[in-house]
């Protein structure tokens, strides 16, 4: 893949360009994310999420995805961008694509490493103090 200028860029929710598990497989590759995570497990998260794909020359290179109940909250997971394509303006366009088809959620939230703080600033969120973020995993 080739960064460049010349991005012939498609933007697409899931309902729009269907994405597939192998798609994000590579992504999540390319971003040393998820090596646990099985192409089977990956497509039935496809099935229940509101996504949406960047794709450059019919090649998937951004992706990103919501956990919502529908109505009262989501939560933004996943914004994947190929690192030949990093800092390209990708990812806000993909933030936006998500954000337009979760218009109707009341509240949308989002966790994130320390240093993306500013990009998702400049896509509108605010730093929450008052709340703390917890994880329970089963190991």
């Amino acid at each position: 893949m080739n960064g460049g200028n010349s991005l012939s860029l498609e933007i697409l929710s899931s309902s729009e360009r269907s994405i597939k598990a192998i798609e994000i497989m590579k992504l999540y590759n390319n971003a040393d994310w998820w090596g646990e995570r099985e192409e089977k497990d990956i497509e039935k998260m496809l099935s229940q999420e509101i996504s949406v794909g960047a794709w450059k020359d019919g090649t998937l290179i951004g992706f990103a995805r919501s956990v919502s109940d529908g109505k009262f909250r989501a939560y933004i997971e996943d914004v994947v961008i190929h690192s030949e394509f990093q800092k390209t303006g990708i990812g806000t366009k993909l933030v936006s694509k998500l954000l337009e088809e979760l218009s109707h959620i009341d509240v949308i939230s989002l966790f994130c490493e320390e240093h993306l703080i500013p990009f998702y600033k400049n896509n509108n969120f605010k730093y929450s103090k008052s709340q703390f973020v917890m994880h329970r995993k089963i190991e």
